[in-house]
């Protein structure tokens, strides 16, 4: 196995399944936490990501095919996506995917899933088709707040990696996810997003 990525709650690992590339994710133990605990704690989460990678298909939207879930060993061995990820993309491309990305980000929440950690990175081009990775924090959850942090923090994302076409990309994104969620869903999130971004400029000043 070779370790492509360490993340904050996981790592992962390229590995191979009958032959084929795949992708083993691992759950870190925590030792701060009880060990019988942090089994339980791990093991809960493990079961989610692996049910709602599965239940986002339903909504038809393009995911890793799950292989085998190890619930004691807290594992996800999953398909192997070649392609390009978002984040690699040229800066017209980037922009023209943000309004797919977009779309599908409203479709996990018109069906009351938030992804947790939406960034160009989880989403990979591949044969012309938008795949989404990581939902190592995804949530089931039909709040209109729990929506706006995805938002917040897919906007952070587009501020800070990709700056110089953040404006271009954001109101892409916005005309996809508008298409999907109405225009009075629409307005409640992003008026959300905004009490977000007003929050943090408070507590920076503070």
């Amino acid at each position: 196995m070779k370790l492509l990525k360490k993340g904050a709650e996981g790592d992962i690992f390229l590995t191979s399944w009958n032959k084929q590339k795949a992708i083993l994710k691992a759950r870190k133990k925590k030792s701060y936490r009880n060990p019988s605990l942090d089994q339980r704690i791990r093991k809960q989460r493990t079961i989610r990501e692996s049910e709602i990678i599965s239940d986002v298909k339903l909504f038809g939207i393009s995911t890793p095919l799950i292989y085998y879930v190890d619930t004691k060993n807290c594992t996800i061995l999953m398909q192997h996506i070649a392609g390009t990820l978002v984040s690699d993309l040229s800066e017209l491309k980037l922009i023209t995917s943000c309004r797919e990305i977009g779309r599908i980000v409203g479709v996990m929440h018109k069906n009351g899933i938030m992804h947790g950690d939406l960034t160009t990175s989880n989403f990979i081009v591949s044969n012309g088709k938008m795949f989404v990775l990581d939902f190592g924090l995804a949530n089931k959850t039909k709040k209109p707040e729990d929506h706006a942090v995805d938002l917040r923090l897919f906007k952070e994302i587009l501020t800070s990696a990709h700056v110089k076409i953040m404006n271009k990309s954001w109101s892409n994104f916005l005309k996809g996810y508008k298409t999907v969620v109405g225009s009075a869903r629409f307005s409640k999130i992003t008026n959300l997003v905004t009490v977000i971004e007003s929050r943090g400029r408070y507590a920076n000043v503070v």
